[in-house]
C-alpha cells in the first residue's frame, strides 16, 4: 500500500521508483482493476482487511467515472489527484468482463463468503465491511440450486450478519 505501488485508484503494476516505470505503459505501471482485486484478496485473507477495504474503495471511486460505472480493463497509474478522475489507457477494452467482476470478488473476499454448492453451505469467515460502508444486503445469493438473504450491519470495528427466514443453505458464520 506504500505511495509507489498504490495510486489512489488502484495497485500499479509496477513502483513509480522503478527504472521502467511509465504510468502510460501496458504492463509498466498502468493500474489493473483484477490485479488490484487479486492483492485484496490476498490483504483479506492474511489480516489487511482494512487495505483490502482502501483497494475495494479505490475501485469503487474509479468505476464513478467511467460509463455506467463499468470498470476498463486498465487505466493509467498516474497518482490520485483531487477533482479529477482516472487517466484512460486510450485502448483498453471497455467493458471487461475480468475488471466487472474485480469488485465482487473483492468484496466477497472481505465479507469472507466461501460457498460449498455441493453440500448446499455457506460459510462466512470473519465478516468485514470497509470502514466507508455502513451496511449491505445480497438479495438472492446462489448456493448451489438454493438461494439466500443476507444483510451485513458493521458497528465500530464489528460486522454482523443476519440470515433471512426463508433459507435452506446450511450458512456457518466464524468470526
Amino acid at each position: 500500500m506504500r505511495k509507489d505501488m498504490f495510486s489512489g485508484w488502484g495497485m500499479r503494476t509496477l513502483s513509480t521508483q522503478a527504472a521502467r516505470y511509465n504510468p502510460l505503459s501496458y504492463h509498466n505501471g498502468s493500474v489493473w482493476p483484477h490485479d488490484t482485486a487479486l492483492v485484496g484478496t490476498g490483504f483479506a485473507l492474511y489480516d489487511g482487511k482494512e487495505e483490502a477495504g482502501q483497494l475495494l474503495k479505490s475501485l469503487f471511486d474509479a468505476s464513478q467515472h467511467f460509463a455506467d460505472a463499468r470498470l476498463p480493463e486498465l487505466y493509467c497509474g498516474f497518482e490520485r489527484r483531487e477533482g479529477y478522475g482516472p487517466t484512460r489507457y486510450p485502448v483498453s477494452c471497455s467493458p471487461q468482463a475480468w475488471a466487472a467482476g474485480a469488485p465482487v470478488a473483492l468484496l466477497f473476499s472481505l465479507l469472507g463468503l466461501h460457498p460449498n454448492a455441493a453440500e448446499s453451505r455457506l460459510t462466512i469467515h470473519q465478516p468485514t465491511l470497509p470502514d466507508w460502508l455502513t451496511s449491505l444486503e445480497i438479495n438472492g445469493l446462489s448456493v448451489g440450486s438454493q438461494r439466500l438473504h443476507l444483510r451485513f450491519n458493521r458497528q465500530g470495528s464489528q460486522t454482523d450478519v443476519s440470515i433471512g427466514r426463508d433459507n435452506s443453505v446450511d450458512v456457518r458464520v466464524l468470526y
